[in-house]
């Protein structure tokens, strides 16, 4: 299997019944501060809160029924954890999920809420996988992996398919970047849907592998991602993740901590939703002028909202 415009319109027609059409909204205030139209695509009203439910409900609704039985296992700092086993419950097969004991309880909950078997491990990356594999071995499990899984890929890009038909031509679409599931899903369907569309990541300059990565043309891992936006302090691994950015993104650029904070308050204050901080970024590079968008029609992907409302940023202990 490959990436490519097929396989991501073909992810819309198989994800159809389990995921929603989420809105695009404007806002002339947000518009006339930036001088650009902007089109926020609200996966923060997703099925579970984010957009992680296309790639999981593609990735688990493609397996065949032997493959499926055992069930599926994945690591994740919580959303993708929630997709997948929330995925698995419509499907009636197990949904194992390894995440770090020090996600964020929202996000816990809410893969408990979908019947997810969770099993915690330390917060990195080799924990993570090292815990996938036993559980994969003991059980059977397939497994669906957070973003270097070409299924996951093509459901996540089925966002930018449903962007575009509902905002029209843009010059420009910006998306956050951890993995980098999300940014290749989005720039190989925005690529093959509107030729000459720009594409750009968005990352804290606390967790800016991916845009070393992007530089240097090969994987450059940060050994601790000190950043707010907990859904983005995955390094970009893997075979399939980062020949993609390089052959189809235009470029990643990178927010700090504050600005992140001060656009997940403007979009509460103007749109009237509140997201995650790894949701807010891409707006915190226009917001903060990292990213130049004046005259333009952008599209942003608000990639979730499970925030955990006692503890959010802009309140004092």
């Amino acid at each position: 299997m490959s990436l490519d415009l097929a396989a991501i319109r073909a992810a819309a027609v198989r994800i159809a019944p389990h995921v929603q059409r989420t809105p695009v909204l404007t806002n002339d205030a947000l518009d006339a501060a930036c001088g650009a139209a902007l089109f926020f695509k609200c996966e923060n009203l997703q099925a579970m809160g984010a957009f992680k439910a296309r790639g999981a409900a593609n990735a688990v609704f493609a397996l065949g029924d032997d493959a499926a039985a055992p069930g599926v296992v994945t690591h994740s700092s919580g959303n993708h954890g929630a997709a997948v086993a929330r995925a698995a419950q419509r499907r009636g097969i197990p949904g194992f999920v390894v995440m770090p004991h020090n996600a964020p309880q929202t996000k816990i909950r809410n893969v408990e809420r979908y019947g997810g078997r969770i099993v915690f491990c330390e917060p990195n990356l080799t924990a993570r996988e090292a815990a996938c594999a036993r559980i994969a071995a003991e059980t059977g499990a397939a497994l669906v992996h957070p973003f270097d899984d070409y299924a996951v890929m093509a459901g996540q890009g089925t966002a930018t398919l449903e962007l575009l038909e509902q905002a029209g031509p843009l010059d420009l679409v910006l998306c956050p970047v951890g993995g980098g599931g999300l940014l290749c899903g989005t720039a190989v369907a925005a690529k093959g849907a509107q030729p000459g569309l720009r594409v750009v990541g968005v990352e804290p300059a606390a967790a800016d592998d991916v845009a070393q990565s992007f530089r240097a043309k090969k994987p450059v891992h940060i050994a601790h991602a000190d950043t707010i936006a907990d859904g983005l302090r995955t390094n970009v691994t893997g075979q399939r993740n980062l020949p993609l950015i390089l052959q189809h993104v235009d470029d990643v650029v990178t927010v700090p901590e504050d600005a992140i904070v001060a656009a997940m308050r403007a979009l509460w204050e103007n749109l009237k939703l509140v997201v995650e901080p790894s949701a807010a970024v891409a707006f915190a590079a226009i917001q903060s002028g990292a990213l130049g968008v004046r005259g333009r029609r952008v599209g942003i992907i608000l990639t979730g909202g499970n925030v955990d409302l006692d503890h959010l940023p802009w309140l004092k202990p």
